[in-house]
């Protein structure tokens, strides 16, 4: 099994946590398919495992028309594992009357859960397909596009589990789409350096000893002193710039340092950046 495969998986059983001992337990519902999941159960008591693949096997075929194949086939993994742990009993039998605990903690972990689907390439259809699809040809932040479109379905739940749920679903998915948002927003995260050093050709041979590594020389002319300089620019790790920034104060203490957060990777994995 694959390395994406595997991780759907662990995303699946963290997503089925969520809904069945956080969600369900307290009559909190969801946006999306799996709203409708817990709303069938709450009023029909439809089990969600079902409905869960029914629905969301009927979103894969608009993924086969929008987006890439591998993505919608994954996404069917991803389907196939959730409704599996879905069957399965909760796992922590928590329950609290301070239901605003199971709303914050289950938003959080939905969240977590499909950043580790989308991270395996994956997503968990529903909403979640609709938002690529969103993503992909206007650029919105993948859990921006699920939250507004899981409030649709969010918001007429009221009818089912009452005002104060339907608040408290609300909240739940607003803290998944803010983790969501961050968790994915830390794939390709790294440090941009800029030097600015009267001792360019030593702070470059040094720099470039220490992270093995290409490092680029930018032409540069400061508009007051008129004075053409080359500057340093390195991309590089958190790790990496601490073990940078003491050589840069050792060679020259009067270096001009700018550090700024980036996120890059290799043109063939340009889409995660999205």
């Amino acid at each position: 099994m694959s390395r994406n495969g595997l991780q759907i998986i662990v995303g699946a059983f963290i997503y089925a946590i969520a809904i069945n001992d956080f969600l369900i337990p307290h009559q909190i519902g969801e946006g999306g398919v799996t709203g409708l999941t817990t709303i069938g159960y709450y009023a029909l008591h439809i089990s969600p495992a079902y409905t869960n693949f029914v629905l969301n096997g009927l979103l894969m075929l608009v993924g086969f028309r929008f987006l890439e194949k591998q993505t919608v086939w994954y996404s069917a993994w991803a389907v196939l594992w959730i409704s599996i742990f879905l069957k399965l009993p909760p796992l922590l039998h928590y329950h609290t009357d301070q239901t605003i605990i199971p709303a914050i903690f289950g938003g959080v972990l939905m969240g977590i859960a499909m950043g580790i689907i989308f991270r395996g390439e994956g997503t968990i259809a529903g909403s979640t397909i609709l938002a690529r699809i969103v993503n992909r040809y206007f650029g919105m932040q993948n859990g921006s596009a699920m939250l507004l479109f899981d409030l649709m379905v969010a918001i007429p739940s009221v009818l089912i589990i009452g005002l104060q749920n339907m608040l408290l679903t609300i909240v739940e998915l607003a803290v998944s789409a803010v983790v969501l948002n961050n968790f994915l927003s830390r794939f390709g995260a790294k440090k941009a350096v800029t030097i600015i050093s009267d001792q360019t050709t030593e702070m470059t041979a040094e720099l470039s000893r220490i992270l093995n590594q290409g490092i680029t020389l930018i032409n540069a002319e400061g508009y007051y002193h008129q004075e053409k300089r080359p500057m340093i620019y390195v991309i590089c790790t958190d790790k990496q710039v601490a073990e940078i920034v003491p050589v840069i104060s050792s060679i020259d203490p009067k270096a001009f340092v700018v550090i700024d957060n980036v996120r890059s990777v290799k043109g063939t994995a340009i889409s995660k950046l999205l």
